[in-house]
């Protein structure tokens, strides 16, 4: 109590809007802290009444959202362990129907717009209409990776075009695991146009029972914000004039590379109709290794990143040999037919 108290001290005339707490604390193996259950329930009230803040806590079943609604909790959160499993969601939705407690969903561990998209419409249908994603990031085997979970922006840009209404949050602390990386991940999440952030903040982080790592304290985690440069929205009429335009030129743009794939898949095609029809394996390893050594040249040469022309051309040989695959299976169907 003596923590939740000092955070709430701290924050109390800050720009922080909520503050979250994990009241009940799934852990990956046993015997780890796993939080206080029922009795912080209470902790949270106290840090309502001197915060003047808003108050949420994470759900995984119908028992605890009953605790979280009897004591006043103004908001909840579903967890990526939680997202991930449909039976989970539905049974937090049946439990929520019939209330207005505004809904908070992480995306799943996995990088799956589906299953966060399902987990968004479960709660919807239970009548919910406050709900907002939050963005976490996605477990990942690549110990390569700086961050703790991969943020893959691809996915969150996804959703929210799917949900346009929605607001989508970034929890920082988890996609980074270590406080030297949460100034830049802000700025990236607030220049991808997130309509706010989750922080994890302690007085004392190097002591913290669970994440200790990516948690700061409540004087660095204002600090961080104050040096947030958040991006106006262009009210120009010549300079939108100017970005239409060149949205246009990329349009076209577009256009031809769309065109250039269609074309190239018909190459693909006929390719693999040769190789059937003289016995030759789909995937040409040597092929393959001349294609990534000439395309990441012409890349060097155009200034463009050796990565991004690598990754472009290994999806483009994929969907290739997928498709010429395709084309052999359905051949030897054919000769089985006659």
């Amino acid at each position: 109590m003596e923590q939740l108290t000092q955070i709430a001290q701290h924050f109390k005339d800050s720009p922080v809007q909520m503050i979250r707490a994990g009241v009940w604390k799934p852990r990956t193996k046993p015997g780890s802290f796993e939080g206080l259950g029922e009795e912080a329930l209470k902790y949270l009230q106290e840090v309502k009444r001197i915060s003047g803040k808003a108050v949420c806590t994470e759900v995984a079943n119908s028992d605890q959202v009953e605790l979280a609604l009897k004591y006043g909790i103004d908001c909840l959160w579903i967890g990526a362990r939680s997202s991930v499993n449909p039976f989970t969601v539905q049974e937090i939705a049946d439990a929520v129907q019939g209330t207005k407690i505004p809904i908070m969903i992480k995306n799943p561990i996995n990088p799956d717009v589906e299953l966060w998209t399902g987990a968004i419409q479960r709660i919807q249908k239970a009548g919910i209409e406050q709900i907002a994603a939050i963005h976490r990031g996605f477990s990942s085997f690549d110990s390569s990776s700086i961050y703790r979970n991969k943020p893959i922006w691809a996915i969150p840009i996804e959703l929210k075009r799917r949900f346009e209404h929605i607001p989508i949050y970034c929890d920082i602390s988890h996609i980074c695991g270590k406080r030297s990386l949460l100034q830049s991940m802000a700025q990236r999440a607030m220049d991808l146009n997130f309509d706010g952030l989750m922080i994890e903040s302690h007085p004392n982080p190097d002591e913290a029972l669970s994440d200790a790592k990516q948690q700061i304290t409540p004087d660095e985690l204002i600090s961080l914000l104050s040096q947030l440069q958040i991006r106006e929205m262009v009210q120009d009429n010549d300079t939108l004039e100017q970005i239409d335009y060149m949205r246009q030129i990329m349009d076209s743009v577009d256009a031809e590379i769309v065109e250039l794939l269609s074309r190239r898949n018909e190459l693909g095609l006929q390719l693999g109709d040769l190789k059937s029809k003289n016995n030759m394996s789909i995937y040409q390893p040597k092929r393959w290794n001349e294609i990534v050594e000439s395309r990441t040249d012409w890349g060097k040469k155009a200034s463009l990143d050796k990565k991004f022309v690598f990754d472009i051309f290994q999806n483009i040989h994929e969907h290739s040999i997928k498709l010429q695959i395709e084309q052999m299976q359905a051949a030897e169907n054919l000769k089985q037919k006659k």
